[in-house]
């Protein structure tokens, strides 16, 4: 099966030029290809994954990644799929940002292997020795303002009296543009990659190909990604959900994978795994018998987070989501622990109560909210359905002292299968 087929199977192309003869220049020989993005963020987000994640496609299949860094079209921000301008970013901003994503890129693409190591650029470095007569002279000149002006991503801004677009975004795609024209003359860089919303300035940068270098090159989209229910891929009630786990916890990241909707698994698992066909077959299989177990769910999100985070990472992810259902608590380190005490009812008691002879276990209960008296807890108790730390009590008189504390500060309470609260010692 072709990269191209490939792509088509996990309905990953929306547009092409000239599939055939890209289909024919793909198998002869490998070909060098570019995905930009624009460093707005010391971040990249799972938004960004389905461009970069298909570079690391064409790497695998023989073929050579650029990730383009926008130094100098991440000055002026792309109109393309925004309905206002974008905030400014100084240099020394976009700097730091490209330095800070370029740990999560190399967890993409190999920048390594031989012999088709991926390339990280930055165009602020052959944009930067360019005069503002200079660019409008030997790249403005090719372009007629009536065939930008055509283009959706200043069309439908230009529509908008409210908002309108001005000269610095509209002049995006001549930038973009030259990035292409670029990397053709100087990577022999044939081919560009991009979200839906590239389209047009993909194709002025075939264009200004052509009429400069008398070359032909290619372009390629993928859809833009949004939920079952109408709503943007990678946005949640928190906001965005980064890559770097500083920023979003890996635990937090495997839970926004495992809590994909039902109707978006299988197409998740084609756009952004690299699980073959058979199994995500076979996953399809099982999610139509027997959604309940998520057995698709699982294998999305383990294989996003190994990919992520490493496998590691993962583990003890997957060993924190299993404490919420009884699970035990070997492994798991205190930051992770954090996350899952964000998820469920938190008391607070003061630390002394719990120093000398302690809280009696049937007290710490109802003081919990998980018990309404001594008597309710003391019969939940007796009949197997009270936990602390997710170990059974059936000892009415035990009593629960700094010694219990997980981390020498929290307390996890459990009533029945379902019912948890965590007790924080201040």
């Amino acid at each position: 099966m072709s990269i191209l087929d490939e792509l088509a199977w996990r309905g990953l192309i929306n547009d092409c030029t000239d599939t055939e003869t890209l289909t024919k220049r793909l198998g002869e020989r490998p070909t060098v290809l570019y995905c930009g993005f624009d460093p707005t963020a010391d971040s990249l987000h799972v938004g960004n994954l389905v461009p970069l994640i298909a570079l690391r496609r064409f790497q695998k299949d023989g073929h050579v990644p650029i990730a383009l860094a926008g130094g100098a079209t991440g000055a002026i921000g792309d109109p393309s799929g925004k309905s206002a301008e974008r905030n400014l970013l100084t240099r020394e901003t976009l700097q730091q940002n490209i330095a800070a994503v370029k740990e999560q890129l190399a967890k993409l693409l190999d920048f390594e292997t031989a012999p088709n190591p991926a390339l990280l650029l930055d165009n602020a470095d052959w944009t930067a020795g360019v005069s503002y007569l200079d660019f409008l002279r030997d790249i403005g000149k090719h372009f007629t303002v009536n065939s930008m002006v055509a283009k959706e991503s200043v069309r439908a801004r230009m529509q908008d009296r409210e908002v309108g677009i001005s000269y610095t975004e509209f002049s995006y795609m001549l930038l973009q543009a030259f990035d292409f024209y670029h990397l053709k003359e100087a990577h022999d860089c044939e081919l560009q990659i991009g979200g839906s919303d590239q389209w047009g300035n993909i194709t002025a940068g075939i264009e200004l190909s052509r009429r400069k270098l008398n070359a032909t090159v290619f372009g390629l989209t993928l859809p833009l990604i949004t939920n079952a229910d109408g709503t943007k891929f990678g946005k949640t009630e928190a906001g965005a959900v980064w890559l770097d786990p500083t920023r979003t916890s890996v635990y937090k990241f495997y839970q926004f994978w495992i809590r994909t909707d039902d109707r978006d698994v299988i197409r998740y698992l084609k756009y952004f795994t690299f699980l073959s066909q058979e199994r995500i077959a076979e996953l399809e299989s099982s999610h139509n018998e027997n959604p309940s177990a998520r057995e698709a769910h699982t294998a999305l999100a383990v294989a996003m987070t190994d990919l992520l985070h490493g496998e590691a990472a993962t583990a003890e992810a997957q060993a924190a989501s299993k404490i919420l259902f009884g699970g035990g608590l070997e492994g798991i380190g205190e930051g992770t622990f954090n996350e899952i005490v964000g998820e469920v009812p938190t008391v607070e008691i003061e630390r002394a109560k719990l120093e000398g002879d302690g809280v009696p276990i049937l007290e710490l209960f109802v003081t919990s909210g998980l018990c309404q008296s001594n008597g309710q807890a003391r019969k939940d108790l007796q009949g197997g359905g009270i936990n602390l730390n997710n170990e059974r009590q059936s000892d009415p008189k035990r009593v629960i002292t700094t010694s219990d504390l997980l981390f020498d500060r929290h307390l996890l309470l459990r009533k029945g299968k379902r019912n948890y609260t965590v007790i924080t010692a201040a």
